[in-house]
């Protein structure tokens, strides 16, 4: 059963199961912390924000690995792990004897690129939880599935633009988005750094969308100084999300095979989501610890 309320700040209605009042939640419209209720349409306690330190939180790797590792175990979570696998196994099994690739393509990833952005937000400001389930219904169904998409690709768009417009000067002399990443000398070379400096960006970035909900805020001394102050600690979300990728671009979806290889497609599969899952935690624990370096 679900407890329905409205934040006190900006008067979003918010929905958590009932097992989780008296926990802390977090408004993900304005950012308001607060203190979910045990009925329906009661006031919610509001918690003040702490005082911002001047110093990193410390624990980054603590929380990056002890702390992550124990969300798969906890039984609050089940909900939203089992939605996860739910999208994996029907992205996997679905798709194929139904011919709707695409279609399943892009609810499939519109649903979890929406929870990865809710998992960066409520890990950055101290909830070590999962985030729950909340689709939304009609129009905002929709709205919810396409917002992540817009959300994630101009955040990449942003991040790679040196690269993107590095590529337009240089199309007139034979280099093309086949093949500027073939091995080669030269031009080639600083397209390739480019594309990779804008890939290195990309968690810094997607902290700024995801946390401070303002794209205006894509600025590169924003994006930079916590990267310079806290490089070490940055390398660890980088790492991660390359992981992830990686290992999605190896997946495959079901085809007819020994139940073996099924098995261990499917497990692939899997395991892409865990990492990236990880991968989402570590960037907003990036944020979490490390808030005294980024100036917005």
């Amino acid at each position: 059963m679900s407890i329905r309320f409205y934040c006190p700040t900006c008067d979003a209605l918010i929905a958590f199961h009932q097992k989780h009042a008296g926990k802390h939640a977090r408004c993900l419209s304005c950012g308001q912390v607060l203190i979910i209720p045990s009925k329906d349409n009661e006031v919610p306690q509001k918690i003040e924000p702490q005082p911002q330190t001047t110093r990193p939180l410390p624990g980054f790797y603590h929380a990056l690995f002890l702390d992550t590792f124990k969300i798969f175990f906890r039984t609050e979570n089940l909900t939203s792990l089992t939605f996860v696998l739910a999208l994996v196994c029907f992205k996997f099994f679905i798709a194929w004897p139904m011919c709707c690739d695409l279609l399943t393509f892009l609810v499939v990833w519109a649903c979890l690129l929406g929870f990865y952005l809710n998992i960066i937000y409520e890990t950055a400001f101290g909830i070590d939880a999962l985030p729950q389930i909340y689709l939304g219904t009609t129009i905002n169904f929709a709205w919810n599935l396409i917002k992540p998409f817009i959300i994630f690709l101009y955040t990449a768009f942003i991040a790679l633009l040196p690269f993107f417009i590095a590529a337009g000067i240089l199309h007139n002399k034979g280099i093309t988005f086949e093949n500027i990443l073939l091995p080669g000398l030269g031009l080639h070379s600083i397209l390739q750094i480019l594309f990779l400096l804008g890939l290195f960006l990309f968690p810094m970035a997607i902290i700024t969308t995801a946390v401070g909900k303002d794209i205006s805020l894509l600025r590169p001394d924003y994006l930079l100084a916590p990267i310079l102050k806290a490089p070490i600690h940055y390398i660890a979300p980088v790492a991660l999300l390359a992981a992830a990728v990686i290992l999605q671009t190896k997946t495959i979806q079901y085809q007819p095979a020994p139940w073996i290889k099924t098995a261990a497609h499917l497990t692939l599969n899997i395991a892409a989501q865990i990492v990236a899952i990880i991968a989402m935690r570590s960037i907003g624990l990036f944020y979490r610890h490390h808030t005294c370096y980024i100036k917005w």
